[in-house]
């Protein structure tokens, strides 16, 4: 599917439309309705959310399994979905088809997934910006963005009593709208649904001009602000942000919110519309608010949202075998996945034959029961819809924390299996506690995960031989003197910051903990942002997809490596030393083949799909 980018001036067009007149006159009236929206915050007012574009420097090309450092390589361009407009404009698609969302992985050590539940006083002071959200910092508190872990998420639903009239609410800088085709508000980020209707009615309104003239609407740009739609038969789903992701972030965060709708209804809601066009599905989603906010809040944090792949707690490989034989015999008497996790990361899975559960099903089903305070209380069996599985059926799933963290979800296809799940349950948690499985668990979630301090020292490049990692040649004596002047900062070896390294052929990934440097919400957050563009901008099939991208700028160096087995994105200090940077990214690809065995799940076949 050509993109946006790709498309000439008369494929943007509509080829049915109504006359010139008529739509200059509906895009003055959608700009009007716009506006709204797009009010600039002051000057003075800190963007803390915003991500600052990593602008590519040299490119890095892969010839004959070498990387060649040749300073003289031209630039790769920036990647940007669209064309940014002066003007509010629409961009038009012809017979587009829906982007599908890519595969899951998940993160270690990211501030954002340590949310506090309890509510701290603060006193009125400075107003900072956390999530899209303004928060009120005491006097006290710093507001440099050193500090500011202070400030604590909170789950469910927020500033109810806004509405499109409200300064704070215009003020927030990503909005989420979930609304029927009909124009009736189903679940918004902020405000109430309800009071938000007028608002509602406008954006179904610019869906349905577009397709009235034969088209689909993706993308419109409204000075700094983007508006992301994304159609799904009867729900509209609406993205509204400020935060300079790039649009294909955006469209993969509605793919996600839209799956977690599924999750809790299946698509057979749809039904529901065909019989009646104004039919209301919010009665349906009432109480889950909870589970809608932690998962967009799991987007500025959890890499498993856009790397579509998900990660393992890291434990020794005995105690892990422990764990997925148990489930092994449970699967093997009837059910279709087994799951053992604690919070976000899996210890061990156990799918039924030729049954492939899809990363981005493990990401909305582990936050819907992270979110819900049902299933933390008592065991539970509840209807469960995994979108990629089968988007039209509930599954059933059997849940029951066995401690804090750790928990064990059951999916069966059989609606009478409660008490055989139950005795299941009774044989898994009897053998984990024999085999010191939950206790292990919970020392790793203690210890944390890899620290790039702990990155270990390169021996072999002195010997001159050939490195299997990035094509990079041997060093002669000269080189390895030079390499061992290391770049002395903070963080790791030759100022490694931070990494992240999917595994394609397992569909997981492994993200060490945060170094000094980056310790801080804020911080850790613009990080995050730029491994997103970065990541957009290597699987862009419009100016790619690329091998190789390094690039700097003032606040680090970003290194990110593709491959046919894995991916690894790099963070580094920003006067960080190219050739080091590259030699210090194949020691970390070594000690990942190192220690394989204790941060990825082998021995099961991959999920393929």
């Amino acid at each position: 599917m050509p993109s946006d980018a790709e498309l000439s001036d008369n494929d943007r067009k509509p080829k049915i439309g109504p006359s010139s007149n008529s739509i200059d006159q509906s895009l003055d009236a959608i700009e009007n309705q716009l506006s709204s929206i797009s009010v600039s915050q002051p000057e003075s007012e800190p963007e803390f959310d915003d991500a600052n574009d990593a602008s590519p420097s040299n490119q890095d090309k892969l010839a004959n399994g070498s990387l060649n450092e040749n300073p003289g390589a031209e630039e790769l361009p920036r990647s940007n979905v669209v064309e940014d407009f002066s003007s509010s404009s629409l961009m038009w698609r012809n017979n587009s088809e829906e982007m599908e969302a890519p595969s899951s992985p998940s993160s270690s050590g990211y501030a954002g997934e340590r949310g506090s539940s309890n509510a701290s006083s603060r006193a009125s002071g400075i107003e900072e910006e956390v999530d899209g959200e303004i928060l009120e910092i005491g006097n006290s508190d710093s507001f440099d963005g050193v500090s500011d872990s202070q400030v604590q998420w909170l789950p469910g639903k927020r500033h109810s009593s806004e509405d499109d009239a409200s300064i704070s609410w215009r003020k927030r800088k990503k909005h989420f709208f979930v609304l029927s085709n009909s124009g009736k508000p189903i679940y918004s980020r902020y405000g109430d649904e309800h009071k938000l209707a007028g608002f509602s009615a406008t954006l179904q309104a610019i869906i349905s001009f577009v397709e009235n003239g034969g088209d689909r609407v993706n993308l419109v740009r409204a000075g700094k602000h983007q508006v992301v739609f994304l159609v799904k038969g009867p729900i509209y789903l609406v993205c509204i942000s400020c935060t300079e992701e790039s649009y294909q972030s955006l469209r993969v965060q509605l793919e996600l919110l839209y799956g977690q709708m599924i999750l809790i209804l299946t698509k057979s809601v749809n039904r529901c519309f065909e019989k009646n066009s104004k039919f209301d599905m919010t009665p349906l989603l009432g109480g889950t608010d909870v589970v809608f906010s932690s998962l967009i809040h799991s987007f500025s944090w959890n890499p498993a949202s856009f790397l579509h792949a998900y990660t393992c707690l890291p434990l020794a490989y005995a105690t892990r075998q422990a764990a997925g034989a148990i489930l092994q015999d449970v699967a093997d008497s009837g059910v279709l996945f087994a799951i053992l996790m604690c919070k976000h990361k899996v210890i061990s899975l156990v799918g039924a034959q030729k049954a492939s559960l899809h990363p981005d099903d493990m990401l909305l089903l582990s936050n819907f029961v992270m979110s819900s305070e049902s299933f933390r209380t008592s065991e539970s069996f509840s209807p469960i819809c995994l979108p990629r599985y089968n988007p039209m059926a509930f599954l059933h799933a059997y849940v029951q924390y066995l401690d804090v963290d750790t928990y064990l979800i059951l999916l069966t296809t059989s609606s009478d299996a409660f008490h055989h799940l139950k005795d299941c349950r009774v044989r898994i948690e009897e053998v984990l506690l024999e085999s010191n499985v939950l206790g292990e668990a919970q020392r790793s979630m203690v210890d944390g995960g890899m620290r790039v301090e702990d990155l270990p020292t390169d021996h072999g490049s002195l010997s001159g031989a050939v490195s299997p990692h990035l094509g990079q040649p041997g060093h002669t004596r000269e080189s390895s003197d030079r390499f061992s002047e290391a770049f002395i900062g903070v963080g790791g070896p030759a100022g490694l910051w931070h990494f992240m390294y999917r595994s394609i052929y397992l569909d997981q990934y492994v993200s060490s903990e945060f170094s000094s440097p980056v310790n801080n919400r804020q911080q850790q957050k613009r990080l995050y942002r730029a491994y997103q563009k970065l990541y957009a901008s290597m699987h862009d099939k419009g100016v790619g997809p690329h091998k190789t991208q390094f690039r700097r700028d003032e606040n680090y160096v970003l290194l990110c490596w593709v491959t046919q087995d894995f991916e690894l994105y790099a963070a580094f200090d920003p006067l960080a030393d190219k050739a080091l940077a590259i030699k210090t990214c194949n020691r970390v690809c070594q000690w990942i083949k190192n220690i394989e065995n204790e941060i990825f799940l082998l021995g099961v076949s991959p999920f393929s799909w």
